[in-house]
């Protein structure tokens, strides 16, 4: 009979010990260890693990590295996000809120692929999911779907079917029978992640894992989980909007800053084209608070509105609010112009938003929050056509930031007439004679250019 033995996992971070503890030493967490029961039994054996006992150490140049041609996905977004196409033999998780759309984006992307897909849920019946893509649009012959939570018979089928891919959903609802856990716990997400990872490398089959996130918006499981895989993407937004985002925060094969953008119809995700355009589709020409940025998030370069609205406290105490900028950044620009520029801001109320529910994390925002900023509080509407590029120190100092060019070309090719920039920037020329390139050093050189 196989022996079993009990461990206590901290559900916060993973961390393992042979007793109870109240306080977690890794993580600092109170009360967050579970006892699970972990059995001794031998563990099943696949084509994964069987070649796994063969292998030997060998010298490095000895190993011929293998070129895999990418993968290339239907979606464009997805595509970039990836760094060019799908690795095959890599594990990636897409990790999200419920309802954001995940298992939506990757049903629709297994119903447009040409080649053969197994696309395995534990949380729908088989029913409810043709039911769903039919909803997306026509149905592909060449996609399988399984409804079993045990890795083993997974990868059982997988061998038999040899798809170009396989789709997980979802890494909590996976169960291994030699596992003495209910699913969802941390040894069952381990073992079963690993299990995964094994048959990935060994088969070179891509495994799309999609996770899920607990309430303080960190991905569900144990840390290790990140650590074993090739990719994280987190699929984020806010519901009350139509724009979807997919982040890519750690990739092996390719560059972490690439950014999908997608917008959510009753037909499914919908790849944007052209989110510059939809992002100022209503901008307010007339009204002060709004100033235009142009950021770069991977290789694609954007235009942005930045809201603010500033008022008098009405409580005593002045409120900062901001939703998509980083709250910290804006109480420090606001330091900036109550230090450095005069502005009496310190009893007055500053609300700031991003439009279209973007989170940015580009310090070329700075000058245009600044810009909307002070248009609020004086009340004068920026002049039209004038967006902003650069980022703002503490001194007061315009800084440049990367890939200025394309930033101008992106403002030049939707319209606007006039840019702010940092002077620093040496040897920058407009891709065109429509727009005009406004250098400055200071933050009062932009008040002095803007409100005279």
């Amino acid at each position: 009979m196989a022996k079993t033995k009990s461990i206590f996992y901290c559900q916060s971070c993973g961390f393992e010990s042979a007793k109870w503890l109240g306080k977690c030493p890794s993580c600092q967490e109170w009360n967050s260890f579970e006892e699970q029961i972990v059995s001794g039994g031998n563990r099943p054996k696949t084509a994964s693990s069987l070649s796994r006992e063969t292998h030997k150490p060998i010298r490095i140049t000895d190993v011929k590295a293998l070129e895999h041609s990418r993968l290339t996905m239907p979606d464009s977004e997805l595509t970039r996000v990836l760094g060019g196409g799908l690795v095959p033999g890599s594990l990636i998780l897409i990790a999200g809120e419920p309802g954001i759309g995940k298992s939506t984006l990757m049903l629709q992307t297994a119903m447009q692929y040409k080649g053969t897909v197994l696309y395995v849920s534990g949380e729908e019946s088989s029913e409810q999911i043709t039911q769903r893509a039919e909803r997306l649009g026509t149905l592909n012959a060449n996609c399988f779907i399984m409804t079993f939570t045990d890795p083993t018979i997974i990868l059982a089928e997988a061998e038999t079917l040899r798809p170009d891919f396989i789709v997980v959903d979802s890494a909590q609802t996976l169960q291994a029978d030699w596992v003495d856990s209910s699913p969802g716990s941390i040894s069952q997400i381990r073992e079963s992640t690993a299990m995964l990872m094994r048959y990935a490398k060994t088969t070179h089959t891509a495994i799309f894992l999609i996770g899920h996130i607990t309430k303080d918006g960190s991905i569900a499981g144990p840390k290790v989980l990140e650590h074993m895989v090739d990719a994280v993407t987190v699929f984020e937004g806010d519901q009350h909007h139509l724009f979807r985002l997919l982040r890519c925060t750690k990739n092996r094969f390719g560059s972490t800053n690439e950014l999908g953008i997608y917008r959510m119809e009753t037909t499914g995700l919908k790849p944007v084209e052209n989110p510059s355009e939809m992002l100022l589709s209503g901008q307010a020409s007339n009204l002060s608070g709004s100033a235009a940025a142009a950021i770069v998030e991977g290789i694609r370069p954007l235009m942005i509105e930045v809201q603010a609205l500033v008022s008098s406290a009405v409580y005593g105490t002045p409120q900062r609010s901001s939703t998509g900028f980083d709250v910290r950044r804006l109480h420090m620009l606001l330091a900036v112009l109550e230090k450095r520029c005069g502005f009496r801001l310190g009893a007055k109320d500053v609300f700031l938003n991003i439009a279209g529910g973007l989170k940015v994390n580009d310090p070329s925002i700075d000058l245009a929050v600044v810009a909307a900023v002070l248009s609020s509080s004086e009340d004068l509407t920026l002049p039209k056509g004038t967006c902003f590029a650069a980022e703002v120190g503490l001194s007061g100092e315009i800084r440049p930031v990367t890939r200025v060019e394309q930033r101008i070309a992106e403002a030049g090719k939707l319209g606007f007439e006039r840019i702010f920039i940092s002077q620093h920037h040496q040897k920058v020329k407009s891709p065109s004679s429509l727009i005009t390139i406004i250098p400055v050093g200071k933050v009062q050189d932009v008040l002095r250019e803007m409100f005279g």
